[in-house]
């Protein structure tokens, strides 16, 4: 496998937040992306960073299961996700730099809540650039796309006036379109030798 720090994971879930989440950012349910989260290094492994509220895994950072930004080993997410996990490389690797910029950034925003309020506001194009015009990104709370975004932008791989205005598939859309993003490999637990 060939995972790189930067790298997004996509989520395409079976579920009914999935299917709520695909609605209302003009996805196709089930098979757009409802869910993203970014690779990144911890103790000189490569791990998920992601923030969200539908995972029971133990943050391997805070040692528990949190509801919010958490590191967790990709492998376990894929095994437990219900629905389908996609793989999407950089065009660009990060350079040495860059990964450490990434990874002190996302190490910086573990335990941080969940943002719903603000994923709810980055669901429609329309509105989420509205909502974009009026208000500034806040970091203290982070949605799952706010936080791939915010990574991305940190290391100069998205241009945005805000990290906030991202749904997830905005931003896989716009990754693949501006050629940020190769196209996915689907994952599944055989790829990480699980049973």
């Amino acid at each position: 496998m060939n995972f790189k720090p930067g790298d997004i994971i996509g989520f395409s879930g079976d579920g009914g937040i999935s299917f709520a989440v695909n609605i209302l950012s003009y996805g196709l349910p089930w098979i757009s992306i409802s869910h993203v989260g970014i690779l990144g290094e911890h103790e000189g492994e490569l791990v998920l960073f992601e923030s969200t509220t539908l995972s029971n895994i133990p943050c391997i950072i805070q040692k528990k299961p949190v509801e919010g930004v958490q590191a967790v080993r990709l492998e376990d997410r894929v095994q437990h996700y219900d629905g389908k996990v996609f793989h999407y490389p950089l065009v660009e690797p990060l350079f040495g730099s860059e990964r450490r910029r990434l990874a002190q950034f996302l190490h910086d925003q573990i335990g941080k809540e969940y943002d719903l309020i603000g994923a709810l506001r980055a669901g429609g194009k329309l509105w989420a650039w509205f909502e974009s015009h009026l208000r500034e990104a806040d970091l203290n709370f982070l949605f799952c796309s706010e936080l791939v975004a915010s990574g991305l932008h940190r290391v100069d791989h998205l241009k945005t006036h805000n990290v906030s205005s991202w749904s997830p598939n905005r931003l896989i859309r716009h990754g693949l379109k501006k050629n940020i993003l190769h196209k996915p490999r689907r994952l599944t637990c055989e790829d990480f030798s699980l049973s």
